[in-house]
């Protein structure tokens, strides 16, 4: 039965306990030999640990642990050892400690490891000694660099901690630069890309693939590498409903790929689940979407600085929601720069929409939870006063003081959310050539356009449907259309009058 190293980062144990490996020896070479620095940003849980273990094996001369695969005879493994600092800041204990305290204290720990004392109290001098000790110049020096932005991802709801934080980093990563001599190779991965102005500034000299060709598929699992190593295991499954759910993640609009943690959960259990969403809830990012109104994302557009760029001060969500791994690339607009961005999969979508639901509806969604699944049954039989009843209900259960803040936000939120949920398709606020729709909802059977009003009249919100022509852009298709006018009331909270008009296909 084949083994699968879901949360494995040790490519040695990996290998000497026979679990199954997707060979990426052959896209490591290639960066190896294409430059000295690098960054790499990428999704938690994507293997970026993995690639840096395998790394050090690599240039620790570890021939037996690459019997097998591509780059067994394209390396020279005597000739290419190196010693190999790698640094993890998943490791530190700088909650507790305090960053530059603990950060010290791992550089002490891992001179200790090459036979070397630094008594040096300042963090910047040991990182230089630690360097300059290691390397020489017939064998300088490897420094991979593990999740370097973790003590400020960690404290995005503590400002102050984060630019304490962010100033000893800066003055930490100084010391590569100048280093220069005694290193050979460089790689740093982490979540996000910090802008270099804030963290990088004097280490100009690093090269960012995050969106490179060199890194497209370094990370993660492609369709062509699921079907050579899981052969067997594919023969079972529903391959357009795995793309579904765990594929669609793509750094350049082409090249798409499978969430490893994922995807190899899913294979051993066999059930879909919100694997990779359930290792560690987005709190902050959810808050932060609420707090600027951003629960809407379906496709957007963003500038390719925009998305190499994270700003601390002023957190765009596109941006936030593009480096954590909540929106992937689905088109490249090559030459101008810019990208359409989505979700790369069910998996993502469902659980993100739902921890934003739940934060609007201020209580977990259990029981709520299924009375929101009755919906797509109504929707699909066209009970559309059922709809309303759930609808009313849920706004019932919302505290009294949501409401003093902005009804109508909260209103169109929250129903968007509900709609998404079910699974049909939802275009909420819908462009058309004269104005644009609140809501086309889709079943097998009907399509619906749903206009809310606020303290208005449900007849006024038909006429807009009509007049605006919201449903023209689907005359050739066969399915009913039918027009849905809501009229919502600020004063009882409820959906208070609603009218519909149909047309055959």
């Amino acid at each position: 039965m084949m083994k699968y190293p879901i949360g494995i980062q040790d490519f040695g144990g990996l290998r000497r306990d026979g679990y199954v490996y997707v060979d990426k020896t052959k896209h490591i070479h290639r960066i190896i030999n294409s430059g000295k620095y690098y960054f790499l940003s990428r999704p938690r849980r994507f293997g970026k640990s993995l690639t840096l273990s395998t790394m050090k094996e690599l240039y620790s001369g570890r021939a037996d642990l690459f019997k097998g695969l591509w780059i067994e005879d394209k390396w020279d493994f005597k000739a290419m050892e190196r010693p190999v600092i790698w640094l993890k800041f998943a490791k530190l204990d700088y909650h507790s400690k305090g960053l530059e305290a603990a950060l010290n204290e791992e550089i002490v720990a891992i001179g200790k490891e090459f036979g070397l004392t630094l008594s040096d109290n300042n963090l910047k001098n040991n990182f230089s000694k630690l360097i300059q000790l290691v390397g020489s110049e017939d064998k300088r020096a490897v420094l991979l660099i593990d999740e370097y932005d973790k003590p400020i991802i960690d404290y995005l709801d503590d400002l102050e901690q984060v630019d304490t934080n962010r100033a000893v980093l800066k003055r930490f990563y100084s010391v590569i630069k100048d280093s220069d001599p005694y290193l050979d190779f460089v790689f740093i991965t982490g979540v996000s890309a910090f802008s270099k102005v804030s963290i990088f500034s004097d280490l100009n000299n690093i090269s960012d693939i995050s969106l490179d060709r060199l890194a497209v598929d370094l990370v993660g699992i492609t369709q062509q590498e699921l079907e050579s190593y899981f052969a067997e295991e594919m023969q079972e499954i529903d391959a357009d409903l795995l793309k579904r759910w765990y594929n669609g993640y793509s750094w350049n609009g082409k090249t798409t790929l499978y969430n490893p943690f994922s995807l190899l959960s899913f294979l051993r259990s066999r059930q879909y689940h919100n694997f990779w969403y359930a290792t560690g809830t987005p709190t902050f990012l959810i808050k932060e979407m609420k707090k600027q109104r951003y629960y809407d994302i379906g496709q957007v557009e963003a500038s390719q600085m925009g998305l190499s760029s994270f700003n601390v001060e002023r957190l765009n969500p596109v941006t936030v929601l593009f480096q954590t791994g909540y929106l992937t690339i689905v088109d490249n607009s090559e030459g101008f720069g810019f990208y359409t961005l989505s979700y790369p999969n069910i998996e993502v979508k469902q659980s993100l929409q739902r921890h934003l639901l739940e934060l609007y509806l201020d209580y977990p969604l259990h029981e709520p939870g299924l009375r929101v699944l009755k919906l797509k049954g109504m929707l699909e039989r066209n009970d559309l006063a059922g709809v309303v009843t759930i609808i009313n209900t849920l706004f019932a259960e919302l505290p009294f003081d949501h409401w003093r803040r902005d009804d109508e936000h909260l209103f169109h939120a929250i129903v968007h959310l509900i709609f998404s949920l079910l699974g049909v398709i939802i275009q909420s606020e819908v462009h058309t050539a004269r104005g644009r729709c609140d809501a086309i909802v889709k079943t097998d059977q009907y399509i619906y356009a749903f206009e809310f009003k606020r303290d208005g009249t449900a007849p006024a919100a038909l006429q807009q449907i009509e007049e605006r022509a919201y449903l023209s852009p689907y005359a050739d298709d066969a399915r009913e259309k039918i027009a849905v006018g809501i009229n919502f009331s600020s004063e009882t909270k409820q959906v208070v009058e609603w009218e519909t008009v149909s047309s055959a296909g």
